[in-house]
């Protein structure tokens, strides 16, 4: 719904990429959106795939560090995971009956999984896959590139004005005191 203001980090799941994903293997989510009229063919999903590539480069061009990770895990590692939720009645929340109905289409999300990543990692915001069948090797590698990306923006610790420096001596031996009075 909204991108973090310039010095921020924002971390979506999907975001834009749910029109490319999962309207394009279940089309009847996106006939309910009340598109205009026209065909749903190659064409349709190119452009919707240049419409991501520009508004990402926009951002980017306006200093904005796009970093794009999917988390690929195999067919039986879901399965695994769908069955620990079901029996689990700490993870059972995250369960829900409709994804066995996802995963029953399971070929049909690889092609658009596959097609999207294809058509949108770009030079300026290149997708970053991820084998995640093991979630430490996953967030290793997660790490490593955010760590890498983050060494690359030269950030400092923000500097304190000397004015403040004077009040936060008062501060602290405000402090110290309640301290001592305990």
């Amino acid at each position: 719904k909204a991108l973090p203001e310039r010095g921020k980090i924002g971390i979506f799941n999907r975001s834009h990429y749910e029109e490319v994903l999962v309207v394009r293997v279940r089309g009847e989510v996106l006939e309910r959106q009340r598109l205009p009229p026209g065909k749903r063919d190659q064409r349709f999903w190119k452009q919707r795939y240049d419409d991501i590539n520009r508004f990402e480069r926009h951002l980017v061009r306006n200093g904005t560090v796009v970093l794009k990770f999917f988390l690929h895990i195999s067919q039986e590692e879901q399965r695994r995971r769908l069955l620990q939720r079901l029996k689990n009645p700490r993870k059972q929340w995250k369960f829900e009956v409709g994804d066995l109905a996802e995963r029953a289409r399971w070929d049909d999300y690889m092609e658009a999984y596959e097609d999207a990543l294809s058509a949108t990692s770009t030079r300026w915001a290149p997708w970053h896959v991820i084998p995640a069948d093991h979630k430490w090797t996953a967030r290793a590698l997660v790490g490593a590139l955010l760590a890498h990306a983050l060494s690359k923006l030269a950030l400092k610790t923000p500097s304190v004005a000397e004015s403040d420096l004077k009040a936060f001596v008062k501060a602290r031996r405000q402090l110290e005191r309640e301290a001592r009075e305990r």
